[in-house]
């Protein structure tokens, strides 16, 4: 065994705890929002304060604009938006990392995929989602889903395949090309192994953008509807009784950048460090 892989081995020992820290607060709080109405003490649409009352022994964190338990509705409002959150990321990097892959690769395809980027981008995202919300046949979460794929996806485009480009230059990929591989073979097995830190930071980043997405849909009651409980629906609902009982607001809004924080955080911590290394070069 050689020095190198003992000094390397040694690195990703020292790496698991920095790592296991990073990630841990993005995985509690996604596992308390998954498992919150399990632990919620009240229903979601029970009265059991006075409007905007305040912290007590029967609501930790006080009532709501109509004397709902604001812990309970904070504990059932985090699962829905998680999803919605993980379905775009997933989507979203999925496409990307295909078109990407294959424009690096085939010319044609690139330059057809940067024009429909660059088309798309200019549309601005408020006003796409406003669009595509308003027409979607009876609106709501799969409406805003749907727009924050369709809007999303252009921009990641781009970073994939220019990410991409460099690795379509070089020495392996030549001679994959040269040995009369297809196009599919290229981008799939030459192209995207190498990839690997790109799309998971792009997984990140998109997760991030999709919960801010359907966090402002929520905010302009694009999405869910009351008396749902959602915590973005959750301020804008409750920003009037911000001074009588702050934690209506408080409490949503943090949940809602911890939740970003967390999981840009992790995803920094996954991805490996030698591709992050050469990312920053």
């Amino acid at each position: 065994m050689s020095a190198a892989t003992v000094s390397d081995g040694r690195r990703r020992r020292r790496a698991r705890p920095g790592a296991l820290l990073r990630t841990a607060p993005a995985a509690l709080l996604v596992l308390a929002a998954l498992a919150g109405p399990l632990l919620a003490a009240e229903p979601v649409d029970k009265p059991v304060t006075a409007p905007y009352g305040e912290a007590g022994a029967d609501a930790l964190l006080g009532g709501d604009q109509l004397g709902r338990d604001v812990l309970s509705r904070l504990l059932h409002g985090g699962g829905a938006l998680i999803a919605g959150a993980l379905t775009v990321a997933a989507v979203v990097t999925l496409l990307a990392t295909l078109l990407g892959c294959f424009a690096a690769v085939s010319p044609r395809t690139g330059r057809l995929v940067e024009r429909a980027a660059d088309t798309a981008i200019l549309l601005p995202p408020v006003l796409g989602i406003m669009l595509l919300a308003l027409a979607w046949p009876g609106g709501g979460r799969l409406a805003i889903t749907v727009a924050a794929i369709v809007l999303g996806t252009p921009y990641a485009v781009r970073i994939v395949a220019g990410a991409a480009a460099p690795l379509a230059a070089t020495g392996f990929v030549e001679a994959a090309v040269a040995s009369g591989e297809r196009v599919g073979h290229l981008a799939l097995r030459e192209i995207l192994p190498n990839l690997r830190a790109t799309v998971l930071a792009l997984f990140g980043l998109r997760f991030v953008d999709a919960v801010y997405v359907i966090s402002m849909a929520g905010f302009l009651q694009l999405g869910p509807q009351p008396p749902e409980a959602d915590w973005a629906l959750m301020i804008r609902e409750n920003a009037p009784g911000i001074l009588l009982n702050p934690w209506a607001v408080v409490a949503p809004a943090l949940a809602i950048g911890l939740l970003a924080i967390g999981v840009n955080l992790a995803t920094d911590a996954l991805a490996p460090a030698a591709a992050r290394k050469a990312a920053l070069r």
